[in-house]
């Protein structure tokens, strides 16, 4: 049989490797060749790639700017509450002793800005402590809890309203929604532990069951003032009480409307002479 690879002259050259060079494109040939893209290819090219360069760019710092308000605000303002207790504590023990059963009064005037009190919430943790500041201004609540300027002081008849970021800067009332009828709050002073009780019928747990008619806790918008009146929810009316108020934003990560907690004190001050370490109230829900 003849060998299909062998021609007529005897040449053994595989038949692919006889196959013919294509001669080389002439450079205008290669040129015209390069040159045939659509009419605006290449703009809308450049233009896309930029945009998605600045969104790229717009997403990272959209991400770092979240990470510094929910986790780097947290982390300084726990820096500062540490400072603003330690300066505290060194003000209340510098100023005299009152002898056991007798206090030095209630307070009547806080400078805006200055610490005065310290907020203990058992429902959120056994060591949830908080110096609370005079005044409901970014300044302020970038460093804790501030007091509504103008409303009651501890133990006072009317509304000690206080004001706190659920998210960031220390989150102080992130969890405010976990609290139930009957929950104490404590308030600590120079010299004096005073014991609010959020309302509603801690039997049943229902916050709507209070005699007074003022929920426990409720959701409002942020024009709703009222909530923070010297009679809970009654603006205009005297003081029926002696009330707490908390509020913040709600929900998490929003500040589209307002959590509000109320409460009503239980009993009277009690000397921090005769109750050094603090009240049974600050050892429940553990």
């Amino acid at each position: 049989m003849a060998d299909p690879d062998v021609d007529e002259l005897g040449d053994r050259t595989l038949r692919w490797e006889r196959v013919p060079d294509l001669p080389p494109l002439a450079r205008g040939d290669r040129d015209e060749e390069q040159a045939v893209v659509p009419p605006g290819r290449g703009f809308w090219r450049t233009v896309a790639l930029g945009a998605g360069e600045l969104l790229v760019t717009a997403g990272v710092v959209l991400l770092l700017f979240v990470v510094y308000e929910v986790y780097v605000t947290d982390l300084l303002t726990a820096q500062r509450q540490d400072e603003l207790s330690e300066e505290l504590r060194e003000e209340w023990e510098s100023a005299p002793a009152p002898s056991p059963g007798e206090g030095r009064g209630s307070i009547t005037r806080v400078e805006l800005g200055d610490a005065f009190a310290v907020l203990r919430i058992p429902r959120l943790g056994e060591d949830y402590t908080r110096v609370v500041l005079e005044g409901t201004e970014e300044k302020q609540l970038s460093q804790g809890p501030g007091h509504y300027v103008d409303s009651a002081m501890p133990g006072e008849d009317g509304n000690l309203a206080l004001a706190g970021h659920r998210v960031g800067k220390g989150s102080p009332f992130l969890e405010l929604d976990a609290m139930q009828p009957g929950d104490p709050i404590v308030v600590e002073t120079a010299d004096s532990w005073f014991v609010y009780r959020v309302l509603g019928d801690k039997a049943t747990g229902d916050v709507d069951a209070d005699p007074s008619g003022i929920p426990g806790m409720h959701v409002v918008s942020p024009s709703a003032v009222e909530v923070v009146a010297p009679t809970p929810n009654a603006a205009g009316a005297a003081p029926s009480g002696a009330y707490l108020t908390l509020t913040t934003c709600h929900p998490r990560y929003s500040a589209r409307q307002r959590l509000i907690v109320h409460a009503r004190l239980d009993g009277g001050a009690l000397s921090k002479a005769e109750y050094p370490d603090g009240p049974d109230a600050l050892y429940e829900n553990r």
